[in-house]
C-alpha cells in the first residue's frame, strides 16, 4: 500500500472522512513524497525531510481521524499524543522524546505481525507435536531392540490416530498438563521508579530478571493456543524485527501532536508562559531531526513525517516560535461542518453512525430503517446544536444517536413487530428536549 497515488489516498479517505478535501490532498500527496523519496538515489535520499503539515481547524472536523486513517492505510507506525502533557508537572526535554519511543513500540507491533504470518503455519505443525507429545510419547522413544519394530510401529499408528483426532477437533476438551513462562518485567517494580531509569540501565534489569514457570492444567483448545504462543515467539527473530521497526519508524513514521496551539502562550496567562515555551523548545530537535535512544537501538527522527493540529482560538500560528513554524510548512485550514455534511456522515461513509446503531439492532433481530427525512433531522438538529452552544463538530452526532434509539436499545429485546420506521417525527419527538433547551451543558460531550 505504499505505492497508491495521490488521488487514491483521497478515494479511500473519502470512503471514512467528509469534506476537509484540501487537507486529504496535503497529506496524500506527503505519503506521495515519502515513496518518490525512497525511488532516489541514496545521497540525495538523505537530503530530502518530509514536508510536516499544520492542520487548523475547531474539534470534530476529522483532523485526527484524517492522520489515523492515512497511516492505517499506508502501513506505517502511527502514534497520536497530546501537546498539552508535556506541559505538566515533571516533563522535561528528555521526555518529549518519548513519543518517538511509543512510536518504535508501534513500529515493532506492526513488524512482529508481518513476521508472525510468516511462521504461523510452522507455529502451528509445531504446537500439534507438542500436544501429541503430551497425550503419547513418540515412537522413536521406544527401544526397538527391546520392544520390537512392531511396537514402534504401533506407536506411529496410535500418534496418527491421535492425530486425525486433534485435526477433526474431537478431544477439544480433553485436559492436558503443559509448562507455562513468564518473564518477569522492570516495569512490575514501579514503586521503585524504574520506568524512570536510564534505558541501558532499564534494558540490563531485563535480561537479569529470571523466567519463572509454572505447571498449568488446561483443555487441549486452550493449551494449543498457549502452545501455539509460544512457538511463534521462539520462530521469531527478535532482534531482526528491533532493526526493521527502527527502519520503519524512521522512513514511514508518523507522530500526530494534536492540541499544539495550547503550548503557545497566551495573553494574561504569564505563569504558564515559561512552561509553554519549554514545550516548544523540547519539541523542535525532535521535529527537526534528532537521535532518540530507544530500548531497542537509536533512531533518526529525520524523516519522520509530523502532522501537528490545533483550533487556534486564541492564538494564531505565528505565535509558535519561529523556529517550529517553519518545520511545519504546509498549512491547511479545516472547514467547519455544514447540515449537509452531517447528512452525508450520516450515511455515506462504511461505518456510518446510521448503519452501527442498525447492524447493533441486528443482533436482537430488529430491522432498523432510517428515513431520508429522517437524516435530514437528525443533521438539522447536530448542526443547530453545535451553532447555539459549543462546537464539537461531528462528536455532536454520537450524542444525538445515543438519545434517539436509547429507549429502543433499552427495550430490544421484548420489541414486537421487529421492523422500526425512523421518520423525521419519531427524531422530533425524542430530540425535542434536546433542540429546544437552551442549557445543553450535560449534553455536550
Amino acid at each position: 500500500m505504499h505505492d497508491l497515488t495521490p488521488r487514491q489516498i483521497v478515494a479511500e479517505l473519502d470512503k471514512h472522512i467528509i469534506a476537509q478535501h484540501e487537507a486529504k490532498r496535503a497529506v496524500a500527496v506527503a505519503v506521495r513524497n515519502r515513496w518518490r523519496r525512497q525511488q532516489l538515489p541514496e545521497e540525495m535520499r538523505a537530503e530530502i525531510a518530509p514536508k510536516n503539515i499544520l492542520m487548523i481547524g475547531p474539534t470534530g472536523v476529522g483532523k485526527t481521524e484524517i492522520a489515523r486513517r492515512l497511516a492505517k492505510l499506508t502501513g506505517a507506525p502511527f502514534i497520536k499524543v497530546e501537546a498539552t502533557k508535556y506541559t505538566e508537572v515533571g516533563y522535561y526535554g528528555r521526555d518529549v522524546e518519548s513519543m518517538v519511543r511509543e512510536l518504535v513500540e508501534n513500529a515493532i507491533s506492526l513488524v512482529k505481525t508481518g513476521e508472525r504470518q510468516n511462521v504461523e503455519a510452522d507455529a502451528r505443525r509445531r504446537a500439534e507435536e507438542r500436544l501429541l507429545d503430551l497425550l503419547a510419547p513418540p515412537a522413536t522413544r521406544y527401544d526397538t531392540t527391546t520392544d520390537g519394530p512392531e511396537s514402534a510401529e504401533r506407536q506411529q499408528r496410535t500418534r496418527q490416530k491421535l492425530r486425525d483426532r486433534l485435526v477433526a477437533g474431537e478431544m477439544e476438551d480433553r485436559k492436558v498438563e503443559i509448562v507455562v513462562e513468564q518473564k518477569s518485567s522492570p516495569m512490575m517494580l514501579a514503586g521503585l521508579g524504574m520506568e524512570q531509569m536510564d534505558l541501558d540501565l532499564q534494558g540490563m534489569f531485563e535480561k537479569m530478571m529470571p523466567k519463572s514457570s509454572s505447571r498449568r492444567e488446561m483443555t487441549i483448545a486452550e493449551a494449543r493456543r498457549v502452545l501455539f504462543e509460544q512457538e511463534c515467539e521462539g520462530l521469531i527473530n527478535q532482534e531482526k524485527v528491533n532493526a526493521q521497526a527502527i527502519r520503519l519508524a524512521e522512513d514511514l513514521g508518523i507522530i500526530f501532536l494534536d492540541e499544539i496551539d495550547k503550548v503557545v502562550a497566551v495573553e494574561g496567562s504569564r505563569g504558564q508562559d515559561v512552561s509553554r515555551q519549554g514545550v516548544q523548545r523540547d519539541l523542535l530537535p525532535i521535529v527537526e531531526g534528532t537521535t532518540v535512544q530507544t530500548k531497542y537501538g537509536y533512531l533518526k527522527t529525520d524523516h519522520i513525517l509530523f502532522i501537528a493540529a490545533g483550533a487556534f482560538h486564541r492564538t494564531k500560528p505565528n505565535d509558535l516560535m519561529p523556529e517550529l513554524q517553519g518545520r511545519f510548512p504546509l498549512r491547511v485550514e479545516l472547514q467547519d461542518l455544514t447540515q449537509e455534511d452531517f447528512v452525508r456522515i450520516l450515511t455515506e461513509p462504511n461505518c456510518a453512525l446510521t448503519k452501527q446503531y442498525t447492524a447493533l439492532l441486528a443482533t436482537e433481530g430488529i430491522e432498523l430503517v432510517f428515513k431520508p427525512d429522517a437524516i435530514e433531522a437528525l443533521a438539522r438538529c447536530a448542526f443547530q446544536v453545535n451553532r447555539t452552544n459549543q462546537n464539537i463538530g461531528a462528536r455532536r452526532l454520537y450524542t444525538i444517536m445515543e438519545r434517539l434509539v436509547e429507549q429502543l436499545s433499552f427495550d430490544a429485546p421484548d420489541i414486537r413487530p421487529k421492523r422500526i420506521d425512523i421518520d423525521a417525527a419519531f427524531v422530533n419527538d425524542r430530540l425535542a428536549a434536546l433542540s429546544q433547551d437552551e442549557d445543553l451543558s450535560k449534553f455536550i460531550l
